[in-house]
């Protein structure tokens, strides 16, 4: 049994110091591969397709700030004035999922990047108490503006495409930088649901909460106010 106890002990002491030197190691380097994209592959395997992945890390100053703004209106509208949770959104999602037959998440975008960076899709309770892990670390270790910058890079944003210069240049023929109010606002539209939206060939329902995004935008600052020089 102190065997058995030890191999846990030396296992939980290994992972803690593999997140945390993680963590701190991504706040410098970009984010180049993820479990996800590797999960993505093996389906596409699974289904007897070729293995695909188009992602291309760009700094943050390539990076649209239509596209922050979209994100952040779309995703995390609070996400400068949290530390990783919203708890206003959680409390709304408590009590709508009382009535609601599918339940409303509440995943702020420092949740989203800790999954999306660290973990894998499929939801359990094991994945979701990770997913708080990394999110303490993620919002510890990085500034909002790394979060927000490794989010805009890793999401997935259709299929074998993961971050917003892939998309922009596969879907608007541009680059991240260039991106539009309107484009912008159509690839976070995908955001829910990446594999079934496209922002390629966007349906009536995605345009719109592409219009619905692009309302929201209007209140959203970026960088907030406290932050501009």
């Amino acid at each position: 049994m102190k065997k058995i106890f030890r191999i846990f002990g030396k296992t939980v002491l290994f992972f803690f110091l593999w997140s945390v030197i993680s963590v701190i190691g991504y706040r410098f380097v970009p984010v180049y591969f993820t479990p996800l994209m590797g999960i993505r592959m093996a389906e596409q395997i699974s289904e007897g397709r070729k293995p695909e992945v188009k992602h291309k890390w760009v700094p943050d100053r390539r990076i649209s700030n239509n596209m922050k703004r979209a994100v952040l209106a779309s995703e995390d509208q609070r996400f400068f004035n949290h530390n990783g949770f919203d708890k206003v959104e959680i409390k709304k999602a408590l009590k709508e999922n009382k009535t609601r037959k599918r339940p409303r998440g509440a995943s702020t975008i420092s949740q989203q990047t800790a999954k999306n960076v660290f973990l894998w899709p499929r939801s359990s309770w094991l994945r979701k108490g990770l997913e708080a892990y990394f999110t303490v670390l993620i919002e510890f270790f990085w500034t909002k503006e790394r979060i927000l910058t490794v989010y805009l890079n890793c999401m997935e944003t259709g299929d074998g495409i993961y971050g917003v210069e892939a998309v922009a240049r596969e879907h608007f023929n541009t680059t991240a930088e260039k991106l539009s109010a309107s484009q912008s606002a159509l690839v976070a539209a995908t955001l829910p649901n990446p594999l079934k939206f496209s922002s390629k060939k966007p349906s009536s329902y995605m345009k719109q909460r592409q219009s619905y995004i692009l309302r929201q935008m209007r209140t959203v600052q970026h960088p907030p106010v406290s932050e501009k020089n």
